[in-house]
């Protein structure tokens, strides 16, 4: 299969609001579980160890109005829980048995009260996750919380998940982050060639499909781009950051790359990269999984950092490795943890010599023109001037 056909299914699965790719996969066998979780961070080795299908849930995009989600939440916080409501009000979510709420913000955790009150015969679950990286608090802390996890997943499913089941599916999820970081290192040294919204669309098809599928889709694409040889241009490359839990529109992130960029790092998805190295696939699952969290989790606005010298720290390091000439701070609106971290990031990136710029998005963003002028205006100061 080539490149077209592999970014042609993605589109579709992105842009399906009925997740009939996650229903087919339950229909095709009897007893076969669905469980939804919101960004950023879940231990999706769980789900799939026991016999389930994680489903990433990111909101109604820019496909879908919302109308009674409005009635839930007030209209000064950011749009994802609106139409993350209104998905399951309108019966797109009847298929999920069970629902994840990451510990991101207040948002988020009043929408998994939200989902209580209103979709009696689902799992919900908040999942806290350690902000102590300390192994003998935070850690600890995370093996429970998991083990909690395991006995609500289990009392969906009515059999035992095994030690045995929990490395199976940490092998499986070590190669998707594996295939997943080797696309990424080929988009530096080749950003023309693999597009930022190829990319996107690739980890949005991720959410969807069981992580044996997403393997073999990875391993096509991978095998297929290195037969694409697609014209250079003269572009600006870009790191952008900010949009780990609401995502843009597909066109915003175009509109990106018209304007004279190259998206050479981004933080889209973070759930399929969180765990910066692979987990331990031997021994105490639960405890390779904490020891992973604590050891390698990805730094966002939602995690807490203790010390001021680590704040940005990872930011700077993916500028530098990545090549990039600039960072394009893109949040959505309402996001009160980005928004409350850029200032702290810009003086860092200022203090980097690194130049950045910052603009404000929705899901459902359409005029995406002064974006495109505003990020061609940076890419040309850029080549002009630094």
């Amino acid at each position: 299969m080539g490149t077209q056909e592999i970014i042609e299914r993605c589109e579709a699965i992105h842009e399906d609001l009925n997740f009939t790719a996650a229903r087919d996969w339950k229909a095709a066998e009897p007893g076969r579980h669905v469980i939804g979780h919101l960004p950023i961070y879940v231990p999706r080795e769980l789900i799939h160890a026991a016999g389930m299908l994680p489903l990433g849930i990111y909101g109604g995009g820019d496909q879908m109005e919302v109308i009674q989600g409005d009635a839930f939440y007030q209209s000064y916080i950011c749009r994802i829980p609106r139409s993350t409501i209104e998905l399951a009000l309108t019966g797109r979510l009847d298929f999920v048995e069970g629902m994840l709420f990451p510990s991101i913000c207040d948002v988020i955790r009043n929408l998994s009260g939200v989902w209580k009150l209103t979709q009696k015969d689902t799992y919900v679950r908040y999942m806290d996750v350690p902000q102590n990286y300390d192994k003998e608090i935070g850690g600890r802390f995370y093996i429970r919380e998991m083990q909690e996890l395991l006995e609500g997943l289990e009392g969906i499913s009515g059999r035992k998940v095994t030690n045995e089941d929990l490395l199976a599916s940490i092998k499986l999820f070590n190669v998707n982050r594996r295939l997943i970081n080797q696309l990424y290192a080929m988009r530096i040294e080749q950003p023309w060639n693999i597009p930022v919204t190829e990319v996107y669309l690739l980890m949005r098809a991720g959410q969807v499909l069981p992580v044996e599928e997403h393997n073999v889709m990875m391993t096509d694409y991978i095998a297929a781009i290195g037969d694409v040889e697609r014209p250079q241009k003269d572009n600006t490359k870009v790191v952008m950051n900010g949009m780990f839990c609401e995502q843009p529109p597909l066109n915003l992130i175009r509109s990106i790359e018209l304007s004279g960029c190259y998206v050479v790092d981004d933080d889209f998805i973070l759930v399929n990269r969180w765990l910066r190295e692979d987990v331990k696939e031997e021994g105490d699952a639960l405890k390779n999984l904490s020891d992973c969290f604590i050891d390698h989790s990805t730094r966002t606005s939602a995690t807490y950092e203790p010390s001021e010298e680590l704040k940005g720290a990872q930011l700077v390091e993916a500028v530098r490795k990545s090549g990039a000439e600039g960072v394009i701070f893109a949040a959505p609106s309402f996001c009160d943890p980005a928004l409350l971290e850029r200032p702290m990031l810009q003086d860092v990136l200022d203090a980097n010599n690194i130049p950045n710029i910052a603009f404000k998005y929705a899901e459902n963003t359409g005029q995406m023109q002064p974006i495109r002028e505003q990020a061609g205006t940076f890419a040309d100061s850029i080549k002009l001037w630094s």
